[in-house]
């Protein structure tokens, strides 16, 4: 993986399960992973393995949507061989709802 985030910044994140009582569009997304056509936004962070967000897999807006996603699989994954998930150093926190890619989305918020 490129540019894994620190201990400091994963711990601003929500823990897992702190804005379950927000509606989608309004969860602040506070990371972006990337890797080709795939994104994962994080919103909540259990401070060990498993973030929860939003993924888009292999552009598939189709069949994106809302869910745990370990952050060891993402640090290991390299498909197509060669290249490995990036984050978006330049990512600055905003809401679900105004984040373009998630609301080409069917049922994302």
């Amino acid at each position: 993986m490129w540019n894994i985030p620190t201990e400091k910044q994963l711990s601003k994140i929500p823990k897992l399960y702190e804005t379950e009582g927000k509606k989608l569009a309004d969860k602040k997304i506070h990371m972006h992973f990337f890797l080709a056509d795939s994104d994962w936004y994080i919103a909540e962070y259990d401070g060990e393995d498993t973030f929860y967000g939003f993924a888009i897999l292999n552009g598939w807006t189709d069949a994106a949507e809302w869910g745990y996603i370990n952050f060891s699989d993402l640090k290991n994954l390299k498909i197509p061989p060669g290249f490995e998930v990036d984050r978006d150093i330049h990512w600055k926190p905003v809401k679900a709802s105004e984040i373009e890619k998630i609301c080409e989305c069917p049922n994302s918020i």
